[in-house]
């Protein structure tokens, strides 16, 4: 393939995924700028999660995003449909099996999850929901297995808000983002999806009206680095 499809299904974009594992985190850090770290940060101060509280970190990859919740003393959970980064993930984490050292890696399908009604108090998808087959249905798992009351946060590549550096960022993400993971030894066909799902991906009210339409409550967003990404966050009725 010299071009990624986004009508992949889902053991295709596991695959994709699985193969680009080893070097995830690196390009990831490199293509952002840095700015991921940032992003993490900002996703486990609106998560907010405390002593006794149980978080779902889903499309987790290599759980680098989830020991951020455990920090207050939450319990955190690595979810993913990518049993490549949950490998890489539990081996840099000195764990054994599917459980790495404080964070248990779980594989679960974001349509299927494999956990019971109400389990945790807060989920969060970052930078992986794109990748799901189905929009609404995932986010209504993610509804199933929070406990009412319980939070939703949603980390996503959307819409840039400042048209002139639109123009530049579109002309990055394009041509550049896949030569630039390809240079440090990543699946560039990877980032050739990656660059195709941002482009096509619905912007931050249209994202907001799907969440509100899949159950959640007082849905609102956040935009981060001029809207590259943006953060929403919903409950689910008490």
């Amino acid at each position: 393939m010299t071009r990624a499809q986004l009508d992949k299904q889902p053991d295709e974009v596991a695959a994709m995924f699985d193969r680009t594992a080893r070097r995830y985190d690196l390009v990831n850090d490199v293509i952002s700028l840095g700015q991921v770290r940032n992003w993490r940060k900002a996703v486990a101060a609106a998560v907010d999660a405390g002593p006794g509280e149980i978080v779902l970190d889903l499309g987790a990859g290599t759980g680098t995003s989830t020991d951020a919740f455990t920090t207050l003393g939450a319990r955190a959970i690595a979810s993913d449909f990518s049993l490549g980064m949950l490998r890489t993930g539990v081996a840099r984490h000195g764990g054994n099996a599917l459980s790495g050292a404080g964070v248990p890696f779980v594989a679960g399908d974001a349509l299927r999850l494999p956990f019971a009604d109400g389990a945790f108090d807060a989920v969060t998808i970052s930078v992986a929901l794109r990748n799901v087959h189905d929009t609404s249905q995932a986010l209504r798992e993610m509804s199933r297995v929070t406990r009412p009351g319980g939070r939703l946060v949603v980390l996503e590549f959307s819409h840039v808000t400042v048209g002139a550096f639109d123009l530049v960022y579109r002309e990055y993400l394009m041509r550049l983002l896949p030569k630039v993971a390809k240079v440090f030894g990543s699946n560039d066909d990877s980032y050739e999806y990656l660059a195709e799902s941002i482009r096509d991906w619905p912007d931050q009210p249209t994202l907001a009206r799907t969440i509100l339409a899949a159950g959640w409550e007082r849905v609102a967003w956040r935009n981060l680095s001029m809207g590259i990404v943006a953060m929403h966050r919903g409950f689910k009725p008490a």
